[in-house]
């Protein structure tokens, strides 16, 4: 598989057209066989930004990297963390971070049994990167 293009699309609506079509009709199975479902309700967390503490702004920058969410998710050399849970304070391996291309990461939070997700976000992570990597490797219980 190889890695993909920036898409460039002409607005926010043609995003989520695309979006709807390319991930939320069947889940993408990551490399190991983990079944990641995406809901059209999760368009506007992964494609907005924070401006002024509220996710308000739709950001063609992670929207641009469209294609990018599948390529990490089914990359067996992603880099894997442990994703941070803010309201506990804690990393939690039911949370899972993918890391490509040194700083794209594409979030999603496991169900009990680690069988199947969902999707949670996906940005590039330039400002935070180094947090990120400082978390504990993520790996199957």
């Amino acid at each position: 598989m190889s890695f993909p293009q920036l898409k460039y699309l002409a607005n926010e609506l043609e995003y989520e057209k695309y979006y709807m079509k390319k991930y939320c009709r069947k889940p993408i199975i990551t490399f190991d066989n983990i079944p990641v479902h995406f809901h059209q309700r999760d368009f506007k967390h992964i494609f907005f930004e924070s401006i002024n503490s509220r996710d308000d702004t739709f950001s063609f920058v992670r929207a641009e990297r469209i294609d990018w969410i599948e390529y990490a998710l089914r990359d067996k050399n992603a880099d894997l963390r442990a994703g941070w849970l803010r309201k506990k304070k804690a990393y939690s391996l039911r949370r899972r971070v993918a890391i490509i291309s040194g700083d794209y990461v594409v979030v999603i939070q496991l169900n009990n049994k680690l069988t199947s997700a969902n999707i949670v976000t996906a940005y590039v992570a330039d400002k935070s990167i180094g947090k990120i990597l400082s978390a504990p490797k993520w790996q199957k219980k």
